[in-house]
């Protein structure tokens, strides 16, 4: 296999990464044969995948835009993937060029390319490291320079939690970076569930399983997920279908129905 010079020598490109399986659905160009493999093969069991991968994403953009409208002007973002359309610091930068992002990932690609891409960015950084390492990613370099954690932080987990087993406790996890986040933060997340595809679902997870990639796909349901967000007041609508949370357009929904309740999608608000 071609190495390409983007990729890490330290990378093993024979091992589906769902990072870059996620960024071809995307439209991206960060991705080899093995990642758009297992992606086409999710597809064909759930036609539209690519449609629940834009619903994703445009959830994002309508959550920061929220934060922002609330008054956060600096943002937290656990397992940011590879750099695509509308990342976080474009959305919240567009609107307050002042807003600070700092971007968490262990993908080494995912990291590479976000350092390419921040480079003359002084208002945003990316810090390589496990999420479970809390401590760590708010006092690493990146974070003390950018985020003021008197102040409220826009804290995002996109299409994260369901790569967290449950013997990993992520519910332990939400609550220590909870617990970190001042009065008035937010905390968005979107999560895979089961409860509109579940065969088709627990087939991915398998298929994922098989794969040999390190990302291991737990799928909760409605009332698993919820839990996540214990300790947060959730704004309106609640955890709903990803395409439900403040559709603002048409771009918002796909036309396969599926997609839009394939995800679970919401955003709390830290309260003491």
């Amino acid at each position: 296999m071609v190495r390409s010079d983007w990729v890490p020598q330290t990378v093993d490109v024979s091992v589906p990464s769902i990072a870059r399986a996620y960024d071809f659905m995307l439209g991206g160009a960060h991705n080899f044969a093995v990642d758009r493999e297992i992606a086409l093969k999710i597809d064909r069991m759930m036609p539209g995948l690519r449609a629940g991968a834009r619903v994703n994403r445009a959830f994002l953009g309508r959550a920061v835009r929220f934060m922002v409208d609330q008054g956060v002007r600096q943002f937290l973002d656990i397992g940011s993937g590879i750099p695509t359309v509308s990342n976080v610091h474009e959305v919240a930068q567009g609107i307050d060029p002042e807003c600070r992002v700092v971007y968490v990932d262990r993908d080494p690609i995912a990291v590479a390319h976000s350092e390419l891409m921040l480079a003359d960015n002084d208002r945003a950084a990316i810090v390589r490291a496990d999420m479970r390492d809390v401590a760590g990613i708010l006092d690493s370099p990146q974070a003390r320079r950018l985020l003021d954690l008197d102040q409220p932080v826009g804290l995002l987990m996109m299409l994260m939690l369901h790569w967290i087993p449950d013997e990993w406790d992520p519910g332990a996890l939400v609550a220590a970076y909870r617990d970190a986040l001042p009065a008035g933060s937010y905390f968005a997340a979107s999560h895979v569930s089961a409860d509109h595809a579940g065969r088709s679902m627990h087939r991915a997870a398998e298929m994922i399983k098989d794969s040999g990639s390190r990302d291991q796909m737990t799928v909760r349901s409605h009332a698993e997920v919820l839990a996540l967000f214990d300790g947060f007041e959730l704004v309106e609508p609640g955890l709903v279908g990803c395409a439900e949370w403040r559709p603002g357009g048409p771009g918002d929904v796909s036309d396969v129905p599926l997609m839009n309740m394939l995800l679970y999608a919401g955003v709390g608000r830290v309260i003491r």
